[in-house]
């Protein structure tokens, strides 16, 4: 399958991605080292969705693996054109719908977005057995947004129990995308929220490791704050509108 191209769309040359990765990866070490961290400690999910293929493609040959996708169908068709790229891993970022959940569990290696209990189930249940454990971040809606996705902290500790006990599923930690802030210390509170959400869970004896959070506004206050995962998008391969 190939995805579809448009006539308008120039293509892409060799630097185009590399020149802003290269960029968006330097960040990524200022910030670590900022606030005392290994920067390879903070692993880069450079988020694909709307863009083409041949832009993975792209930002594959720079070196990069991590890729994040929302959409489904458009995943799916990226998918089936970069078969040739082995090591590369698909990272499900976006909202998952109940009817959507065989295909995401048989075509990505993590899911950032899980917020209830019903989709980890089915998630679990189409997970094919030959390959392994789904890796899942539980998704937090750390400022009660109504506009967006994500457990309650106060639901939390029995989605994290229910999700620990599915044996396709490997919980590894918690995603989560506060409300916009143009302050640092603003954004780091919000962030400290789901480091400390973390922490508890760990101190009742989960074992996690991922704190996924952070994009290209509010990055540098995520590393500050524990992210072990930061997404990315616009800053490495620019504006694509949606089709």
């Amino acid at each position: 399958m190939q995805l579809p191209t448009s006539n308008s769309t120039p293509a892409i040359s060799s630097n185009t991605i590399a020149d802003p990765l290269a960029k968006v990866t330097a960040r990524i070490q200022h910030a670590a080292e900022v606030a005392g961290r290994n920067a390879e400690t903070v692993r880069l999910i450079a988020v694909s969705k709307t863009q083409l293929a041949e832009a993975v493609a792209q930002a594959y040959a720079c070196g990069q693996r991590d890729f994040g996708e929302n959409y489904l169908q458009e995943a799916l068709e990226k998918q089936a054109a970069l078969t040739h790229l082995r090591d590369i891993v698909w990272h499900f970022i976006g909202p998952i719908q109940s009817n959507k959940t065989r295909a995401i569990a048989e075509n990505f290696a993590w899911i950032h977005s899980i917020d209830r209990e019903k989709v980890a189930q089915r998630l679990n249940d189409q997970r094919p057995a030959d390959l392994a454990p789904l890796q899942v971040c539980l998704q937090v809606n750390i400022d009660d947004e109504t506009t967006k996705s994500g457990t309650s902290l106060a639901e939390l500790p029995a989605l994290a129990k229910a999700v620990n006990q599915l044996p396709r599923l490997q919980l590894r930690g918690l995603m989560a995308l506060p409300a916009a802030a143009n302050n640092a210390d603003r954004q780091r509170l919000a962030f400290a929220k789901l480091r400390q959400a973390l922490q508890s869970l760990q101190a009742q004896g989960y074992v996690l490791d991922t704190l996924s959070m952070g994009m290209s506004g509010d990055m540098a206050a995520a590393i500050a704050e524990g992210a072990t995962m930061v997404r990315v998008g616009t800053d490495i391969f620019g504006v694509r509108s949606q089709k």
